[in-house]
């Protein structure tokens, strides 16, 4: 094993095929620069994830992906706003169980359940309202960040296909400037991810050693960021549990700091068009196609930072959340007095499974609004992140290739399924007999629809009939 992996240090370039993984956890030799080294415990990356943590995990967010559960929707509690439920159903049963007792043992007070109709119009309007607009914004996040990949991945084979590599030493600097441009792409996301999230700096995971190079107004304010503060027991609690007075303000490091932070995601994008000009005046991409798909993608980027933000800074006016709000509890509170005289002790769980089913969709509008927080169903952005970055080491991995690396192996059977036989093989044949198999392939493939669909086929025999007939 170590004899192989020293003769792929020596070559130009490790294939997939070359990679092996030690078994029986067998030493590698290499030094940290090898091709080899990856396989080393010390050196491999380690993305970001979280681990089961029993009853803790349900707390946290945003939901791994990757993840599958079982369990009915029914009963799964992660990702359920069941947890911030507990206080307003709490009130709601002190509440229902308090009229109820009034209206049993001291006097009936029942409202007419004309008014339960009125309000459950108005209700209804306003919860669908809030629903549908805090989702619009969600698909809208998602949206930008599928652009953002999309852009990512095309700027990234872009660069490496087509910006050539010059001869000798410049041909060492070509490459590793490619890589510098690939690697911003995956800073650019990174950088707009701690963006979204109020997180001021470049101190974090996975995020410090991509942009430290770079002269920014983060890295320079870096020192002055106050550091986040450890929340005490009873603050976190109230805030998992959703009660409104133990939420911090989010943006609260951003004011206190005494620096300007600038915008690190613009900031990057500047350095990307920096490169992007040198490769088009040293002329590394001589088509101006591909240079006009380059700045494009640029200008693609920009309009996902300018679009995420309208996201983040265009919430639901406060006016129509607090009215909402007002309107929901304001009916929820009323439910007792019209349930009363048709349920009578029925009434307390009536309530309370009313009040679950209005104050639980009025609160996924909630927490849907921003997309882009820490909430258990928020997008994952630390997901899609790497998502990005791993598919830019794949175009990373191995050198522009060629056509005929590729073309001219016999294993590319150009006409299969109808023949077997490889390019090589079609090399050596005249090339009308090329054009009479494509016809043949066209006429089988025909063929063979037709017989996955017999009532189709009956009906072009029969159609086929009546012309002949006519004719």
């Amino acid at each position: 094993m170590a004899s192989d992996a020293s003769d792929l240090t020596h070559t130009n370039s490790v294939k997939p095929v070359d990679i092996q993984i030690p078994k029986n956890n067998e030493p590698v030799s290499q030094g940290p620069m090898s091709p080899m080294s990856w396989q080393q415990e010390a050196n491999r990356p380690q993305m970001r994830s979280r681990k089961n943590t029993g009853l803790e995990d349900y707390w946290e967010g945003p939901r791994d992906m990757n993840k599958h559960s079982k369990w009915p929707f029914f009963l799964r509690m992660h990702g359920s706003v069941l947890p911030k439920m507990l206080l307003p159903l709490t009130v709601v049963s002190v509440w229902s169980t308090l009229i109820t007792c009034l209206c049993r043992y001291v006097y009936a007070l029942k409202v007419s359940s004309l008014l339960l109709t009125v309000l459950g119009f108005v209700v209804g309007m306003a919860i669908s309202f809030r629903t549908s607009s805090a989702y619009e914004r969600y698909t809208e996040g998602r949206k930008y960040w599928s652009q953002l990949v999309l852009v990512g991945q095309n700027m990234a084979r872009t660069i490496w296909i087509h910006a050539k590599e010059r001869d000798g030493q410049l041909g060492k600097e070509d490459l590793l400037r490619k890589i510098t441009a690939l690697n911003m792409i995956v800073a650019f996301a990174r950088a707009l991810e701690h963006k979204l999230r109020f997180e001021p700096g470049i101190d974090y995971e996975f995020f410090r050693d991509r942009v430290e190079y770079l002269d920014t107004f983060a890295k320079a304010a870096e020192a002055d960021i106050p550091k986040p503060s450890r929340q005490r027991l009873a603050k976190k609690m109230g805030t998992k549990l959703g009660v409104p007075f133990a939420e911090s303000n989010p943006r609260k490091r951003i004011k206190q700091s005494k620096k300007p932070l600038g915008n690190l995601p613009l900031e990057i994008l500047n350095y990307l068009s920096a490169y992007v000009e040198s490769i088009c005046v040293e002329e590394t991409i001589k088509s101006g196609l591909y240079q006009n798909q380059i700045i494009n993608g640029v200008v693609a980027l920009n309009e996902v930072l300018v679009g995420v933000e309208r996201v983040l800074q265009t919430p639901l006016p406060v006016a129509y959340s607090i009215a909402i709000s007002q309107i929901t509890w304001v009916y929820v509170m009323m439910l007792p007095f019209q349930l009363w005289d048709d349920l009578r002790w029925v009434t307390i769980p009536g309530c309370i499974f009313a009040a679950y089913i209005i104050l639980g969709i009025a609160a996924i509008g909630r927490e849907i609004e921003n997309p882009f927080g820490m909430d258990v169903n928020d997008l994952p952005l630390d997901a899609y992140c790497e998502e990005l970055e791993m598919d830019i080491d794949i175009i990373m991995s191995q050198p522009a290739p060629t056509p005929d690396d590729f073309m001219y192996k016999s294993s590319n059977m150009v006409l299969w399924p109808l023949s077997h036989s490889g390019f090589t093989d079609w090399m050596h044949r005249p090339k009308q007999d090329i054009r009479d198999a494509l016809i043949t392939k066209t006429k089988s493939d025909m063929r063979a629809r037709r017989s996955m669909n017999p009532e189709r086929a009956e009906i072009a025999e029969k159609q086929a009939a009546a012309v002949s007939q006519d004719a």
